[in-house]
């Protein structure tokens, strides 16, 4: 099967600029980054596509047995990666992507030379010294609801992730890609979301890494931003002026800034 058709890749921007792939979170696809992509373009090659399962993806290509773990999304990634033979390119992961990323630079080194992770969390659920933002009960309440009603979950949950409640028609959007992702594939990429834990994974991150968090986020708090940054020897820790879990949404601009100023300094 080809990559490129398989996850809807697109490329634009300058053929001669340095890679940028921006990879999307759970329950989305690449058409969130249609605010940030068009601010990178005049000075970088910008790389989108969905994960199978996700947007305009090959939804023939899905198997639960892959998307079962954060690993089956890396290796759409490197297959994505390898397909274009990208060299030096920079990981945007948003959310649950980053750690994908993290994952994907470890496979392709001569590929990826750094990550920039937006909003990420490697463990949603409390532990002992360490708060993910939720606790085991509230998780499973949260994939019980969406496995019993998974429009009713989309219609509650997307306000609570967008936040920004003075701006509705954000968590209208996110719940429009919610509602467009199929149910039985949404709950198994909600499990392989909300139940990784990839703490173990982040002191191996040897590459320049930015990371990119949000003032006020109900899904991932300033906490967990602290973490991944304190866990990533030499990783740089930025704190956006923002509000919820998706600033490509809610702050485009600061968020394709921090993407472009951290790519530009790589050397």
């Amino acid at each position: 099967m080809d990559v490129l058709s398989r996850n809807n890749v697109v490329v634009t921007g300058r053929a001669d600029g340095r890679a940028v792939v921006l990879a999307h979170g759970f329950g989305c696809d690449q058409n969130l980054w249609r605010l940030v992509a068009p601010r990178l373009e005049p000075e970088f090659r910008v790389v989108l596509f969905d994960y199978v399962g996700s947007g305009g993806s090959d939804l023939s290509a899905w198997s639960a047995e892959r998307y079962g773990t954060l690993d089956g999304y890396a290796r759409d990634a490197v297959e994505v990666c390898e397909a274009l033979d990208l060299r030096g390119a920079v990981f945007v992961g948003h959310s649950v992507s980053a750690m994908v990323g993290v994952l994907a630079a470890a496979a392709l080194p001569e590929r990826i030379d750094a990550l920039a992770m937006v909003t990420p969390s490697p463990r949603y659920i409390d532990d002992e010294g360490y708060r993910g933002g939720f606790s085991t009960a509230d998780i499973d309440e949260l994939l019980e609801s969406l496995d019993s009603n998974y429009l009713g979950w989309s219609a509650a949950m997307a306000p609570v992730i967008m936040g920004n409640p003075e701006r509705p028609e954000l968590g209208k959007e996110l719940e429009n890609a919610f509602c467009a992702t199929d149910p039985v594939i949404a709950g198994v990429f909600a499990r392989t979301t909300f139940l990784s834990d990839n703490r173990a994974d982040l002191p191996s991150v040897a590459i320049p890494t930015l990371v990119v968090e949000c003032a006020e986020d109900a899904i991932a708090p300033r906490e967990v931003g602290a973490y991944v940054h304190a866990a990533i020897p030499g990783s740089r820790l930025v704190t956006l002026d923002a509000t919820g879990h998706c600033p490509q949404l809610s702050a485009p601009q600061a968020t394709a800034d921090a993407i472009a100023a951290f790519a530009r300094g790589l050397a």
